[in-house]
């Protein structure tokens, strides 16, 4: 489970730079617990983070599993399995991009708790590890084989205009518990139809792999397979599949909406799908429209063997105070859906002046959790934030010197927090 991560901008909207902002209300903050370094270099514990301004994007993804840091380094063309300590484990690479010292070889006669295991990477994206530390990367095919696969999407039903073709060139990559190569995972199983472009990706407690994938227009298609890699379903979502309240649109709350992201549980069969609601903004001296505004955030269950919708739970918004002169003007944000810990909470994210703000919130509504977590935005080139299936919020912040890894115990938060 993943944040959106990126060359980071500064939070403050450009038109509002200018004058004073405040954040309505006060939020405790949650200690962050810095675990340690990482060099950049081309040494097998070091990440290849070089001339981040170069890039449109950064191929670099993080996740934490029971104590244990992935990195899928995508510059390098290799993953990274460090401890807590900052104790470099695995390394899976490209042979051709790296050069593995003696100690990362195998040797028949030494026995050594570090492994190396070579294999052909092109381009890496996000990564997950189910409970068996089975470890699913997304890839790219070469150029030359991605030629090979494009899939037409027809018209479009709503507009009846043409969809633009999918490029087939993403799978999923599976390796064990020793970082051995499985197989890859496309559209139809094992070494089936490459994907278009995937979003996401997610592992669950059947050890299920969920992918989130593009599927043109305002879609998104979700392929859903057992342990083996097999398809169990393949569920396709857009705008126009969410049933929206008839009271909504009768109060002007609902005019257009969006899917921000989908989730899956970490439990049951059930995806949940963050939407946030524009309706018409009403001049109210005028009373006339002026444009569309964000009215409010609704998350819809889905439950996956059924096909049908849930009743959706209205998630309170992010409230920014801005204050010019004597007036004071108040702008309701959404938050980003981060993901569903296995205990059910659904965590919520929005970055603020001096780091994030998170939002905790049960199933059912009636427990909210609120922890402001402290990162200095301007030390940062790059971040990736990522949520374990136990409520640990982990981070990768990529900084002028060095990485650092740090982490923030949102579960003994909760678990204090509910006397459990």
């Amino acid at each position: 489970m993943r944040f959106k991560s990126g060359i980071l901008l500064i939070f403050c909207i450009a038109s509002l730079a200018l004058v004073g902002c405040a954040r309505s209300g006060v939020v405790a903050t949650l200690n962050e617990n810095e675990l340690f370094n990482l060099n950049y270099g081309s040494f097998e514990d070091e990440l290849n983070l070089f001339d981040l301004s170069k890039h449109e994007q950064v191929n670099t993804y993080m996740t934490m599993r029971d104590g244990f840091f992935y990195i899928a380094n995508g510059e390098a063309k290799k993953i990274l399995e460090f401890n807590s300590y900052g104790d470099l484990l695995t390394v899976i690479y490209n042979e051709d991009s790296n050069i593995m010292p003696p100690a990362f070889k195998p040797d028949s006669n030494k026995v050594s708790m570090k492994k190396s295991v070579s294999y052909p990477f092109n381009t890496l994206g996000p990564i997950v590890v189910d409970s068996r530390k089975y470890i699913y990367v997304v890839d790219t095919l070469t150029p030359e084989m991605q030629e090979r696969f494009v899939q037409s999407e027809g018209k479009n039903s709503e507009t009846g205009n043409d969809k633009k073709d999918l490029l087939l060139s993403s799978v999923v990559l599976r390796f064990d518990s020793d970082g051995n190569f499985i197989d890859y995972v496309g559209q139809d199983g094992p070494g089936g139809t490459p994907f278009p472009f995937i979003k996401n990706i997610y592992t669950n407690s059947r050890n299920e792999l969920i992918v989130i994938g593009a599927s043109g227009g305002d879609g998104y298609a979700v392929y859903w397979f057992n342990t083996s890699g097999f398809p169990l379903y393949n569920i396709q979502i857009s705008n126009s599949s969410i049933p929206v309240p008839k009271k909504d649109v009768e109060q002007n709350l609902v005019k257009y909406l969006s899917i921000e992201n989908l989730v899956p549980d970490y439990t049951a069969m059930k995806l949940y799908l963050k939407v946030d609601c524009y309706g018409t903004s009403i001049d109210p001296n005028l009373k006339i429209a002026t444009g569309v505004e964000f009215k409010k955030t609704m998350l819809y269950p889905f439950v996956v063997r059924s096909g049908t919708f849930e009743e959706p739970l209205e998630i309170p918004v992010y409230q920014y105070t801005v204050s010019e002169d004597m007036a004071k003007s108040v702008y309701n944000i959404p938050y980003d859906f981060f993901g569903v810990s296995k205990n059910g909470w659904l965590f919520f994210m929005v970055p603020t002046e001096n780091g994030y703000l998170t939002q905790m919130v049960q199933p059912d509504g009636q427990k909210i959790v609120k922890r402001s977590l402290d990162v200095n935005h301007e030390k940062n080139l790059y971040f990736n934030l990522s949520l374990s299936d136990e409520g640990i919020i982990s981070g990768l912040f990529v900084q002028k010197e060095k990485a650092k890894i740090s982490w923030w115990r949102t579960d003994a938060l909760l678990d204090a927090y509910l006397g459990e």
